[in-house]
């Protein structure tokens, strides 16, 4: 399955190379409570290694780090000439007009010239525009993590009268799949209460829904829906979590 079908299906990758720390902490911050698959950089030979594989991410690069003026150019150019699926965008502190029409107008990116001076409340909705413009999320609608070995996410929740452990698999904001460490059967649509979720560092309380399940490998997986009643701050930890997850598996490829 190429990339660009893939995109389709699970959208596109957003990386901000160099990002300064008020990008970081405010507007990637922000994206990623938009459901946006937002990644940090900081190695901009192997982001374009990278990029071959993931042929139809969109790119902001903060041009006023590492490279002189007219080396971020050539680099912006030979990712044009090689991959013209990828989107860029420039951030700087620069507000020379001049050179926002260059990159505009000479170098073609379609993702726009982003003033880090301007107000970043400003700035995010711009960036928001964009990735509407662009069609970053394709036919997704919510971030998945999938879950390794990791002895910190876990579950447990009341069963029988007691409470029971289980192991997660995946999480988004709407719900997670788990294994539990004893075999049992859940009624579909049954509601249960209090359950616990450990991300990591982070304990949340939700209640959800019996969705279904499957056999896969062997494993017994449950896929339980959290109802509406979710408190919206669980939402940001979890997508937080999410984001965390995510970036920690591409940075084995950019960083």
């Amino acid at each position: 399955m190429s990339e660009n079908i893939t995109s389709d299906i699970t959208g596109r990758k957003i990386f901000f190379l160099y990002p300064t720390a008020s990008v970081q902490n405010q507007i990637i911050t922000e994206l990623i409570q938009y459901e946006h698959e937002v990644y940090i950089a900081k190695d901009h030979t192997r982001l374009q290694r990278a990029l071959k594989k993931y042929n139809d991410s969109i790119v902001y690069i903060n041009i006023d780090e590492k490279m002189a003026e007219a080396e971020w150019e050539k680099w912006i150019a030979q990712v044009k000439t090689t991959l013209p699926n990828v989107s860029i965008g420039v951030f700087s502190s620069s507000s020379d007009e001049d050179l926002k029409n260059k990159y505009i107008d000479k170098l073609k990116i379609t993702c726009g010239f982003m003033h880090l001076k301007l107000d970043m409340s400003k700035t995010i909705e711009k960036v928001l525009e964009v990735l509407k413009v662009e069609d970053a999320k394709r036919r997704r609608k919510y971030l998945r993590a999938t879950v390794g070995n990791e002895k910190n996410t876990t579950m447990n929740m009341p069963f029988g009268g007691d409470y029971i452990n289980g192991a997660i698999k995946d999480v988004s904001v709407v719900g997670i799949a788990c294994v539990f460490e004893h075999d049992i059967e859940l009624m579909k649509n049954s509601l249960y209460k209090d359950i616990q979720i450990r991300l990591q560092s982070m304990l949340i309380k939700v209640e959800a829904i019996v969705f279904g399940t499957r056999v896969n490998l062997g494993e017994k997986i449950h896929v339980l829906l959290f109802t509406q009643r979710i408190d919206p701050e669980v939402r940001v930890k979890i997508r937080k979590y999410i984001q965390t997850n995510l970036q920690h598996k591409m940075d084995n490829e950019i960083n």
